[in-house]
């Protein structure tokens, strides 16, 4: 499963490995498009219809929104340590975040011309949070508490139901704890379309945020122009540099973390030095799945994606790691920080043997919501900025224009644009300049 290969740049499995981006194939798109349309022309009649095909047979358009009374039950059912630990991973996520709020700006250029940067928040939302196979209520928490340090005032949730038409109550606790109250039972392609177009009560959103699959990503990038989109993530994926100081308990655990997500196409890779390591790594990696509730899916995932490959040294496994470019990238050595100053591609990174993947998925207060399938090469996790935009403000004075204006008017004419010109030659003639 995890086969053990000498490192190349050009090795088949790095390749496939480094270019693993699921690629949409043009079946998937059309049908996601077909959806698409047919809420956008049909509003809340197909959307029911959708959701009663793809969901759950929910009796009317009224049972799609998530009622106070399902809320509150919700809270009673969960257990009390589990709201406790929400808690204190929402202040550990609040706290990081705060730190990343733009105020904007205001620059005096001088002849009483004013020029300004003004930072707004979006102002309305929609988080999708999967929660069939496995309810993401930590999405919801890297999602919303951003987007609340942002100030955006409008946040709708949609989460696909279970068939019977109930909501995982750990979802729906945790959006009563995040003060959430317009949440829906719709998942899939036909709810990014409801946000995106607006479906009956449901108003259309001006940005989507939040994980999904195949037919989610296909439909966020298909409404991306409609709306704002954060970004087409794809499966998670890790990778892992260690030297012989490192616990191959600890490597193959972090590894098969991320490989139980159950697509198929997540991926797991090994850098080391050490033969030793290697083929401890994979011993231990065999065992732990055996015992693994979803263990058949990250043997697959794995089978795919996944390898151990042997390096000359760290340096050339760093190169490797910048290759891939991996939306969660351990360092396991014995001086890891020595590292980090190197690694110039990864979505996040995590240091030492005690920074476990898990950590930063639930915990530590940095956002989860990472650039995948190389990504990282040019974008960023999610933060605070994602749910701001940003104006510019220009306050021009009669006395710069003066001096300015036949500058303005010769780059207009030079790119052939005479109304551009006239504008400024009018003031030009009002100011009575020759």
């Amino acid at each position: 499963m995890l086969e053990i290969r000498t490192y190349s740049p050009t090795d088949s499995r790095f390749l496939a490995i480094v270019n693993r981006g699921e690629e949409l194939d043009a079946v998937l798109g059309a049908r996601v498009a077909e959806i698409i349309d047919a809420v956008r022309k049909g509003g809340a009649d197909a959307l029911l219809s959708f959701i009663r095909r793809f969901d759950a047979e929910l009796p009317n358009f009224e049972a799609v929104r998530v009622t106070r009374e399902e809320m509150e039950r919700a809270e009673r059912e969960v257990a009390a340590d589990f709201l406790a630990a929400v808690r204190q991973a929402e202040d550990n996520i609040r706290r990081f975040h705060a730190h990343q709020v733009r105020k904007g700006y205001r620059h005096d250029d001088g002849d009483g011309v004013n020029l300004a940067r003004q930072v707004l928040p979006i102002a309305r939302i929609g988080v999708y949070c999967p929660a069939r196979a496995a309810p993401l209520f930590s999405s919801l928490l890297m999602n919303v508490v951003p987007a609340r340090l942002a100030e955006v005032e409008e946040i709708a949730v949609a989460i696909p139901p279970h068939q019977d038409g109930s909501v995982s109550p750990h979802m729906l606790a945790t959006a009563r704890y995040l003060g959430l109250d317009e949440i829906y039972k719709m998942g899939g392609s036909h709810a990014i379309a409801a946000f995106a177009y607006g479906a009956g009560p449901i108003r259309k959103v001006d940005k989507i945020v939040g994980p999904g699959n195949a037919y989610v990503a296909a439909a966020k990038r298909q409404v991306f122009g409609a709306v704002g989109i954060d970004s087409l993530a794809g499966p998670s994926e890790i990778a892992i540099i260690a030297d012989s100081g490192a616990d191959p308990a600890f490597i193959a655990s972090d590894l098969l973390s991320q490989a139980e997500h159950g697509s198929g196409y997540e991926s797991g890779v090994v850098l080391t030095n050490d033969p030793g390591l290697a083929a401890q790594v994979g011993e231990e990696a065999k065992a732990r799945i055996a015992r693994l509730e979803r263990g058949e899916a990250i043997r697959t995932a794995l089978s795919r994606y996944g390898a151990v490959f042997l390096c000359r040294d760290l340096a050339e496994a760093v190169e490797a790691a910048n290759l891939i470019a991996p939306e969660h990238l351990e360092i396991h050595t014995r001086a890891p920080r020595e590292l980090l100053g190197k690694i110039v591609n990864a979505g996040a990174v995590f240091l030492g043997p005690w920074s476990s993947e898990p950590v930063g998925d639930y915990f530590a207060g940095t956002n989860h919501v990472l650039p995948t399938a190389g990504a990282a090469r040019f974008s960023s996790g999610l933060g605070v900025a994602d749910f701001q935009k940003e104006m510019s403000v220009i306050e021009y004075s009669a006395e710069r224009l003066r001096r300015t204006g036949k500058s303005i008017i010769l780059m207009a004419e030079t790119e052939g644009l005479a109304a551009h010109a006239d504008a400024v030659k009018v003031r030009l003639e009002r100011l009575k300049v020759p």
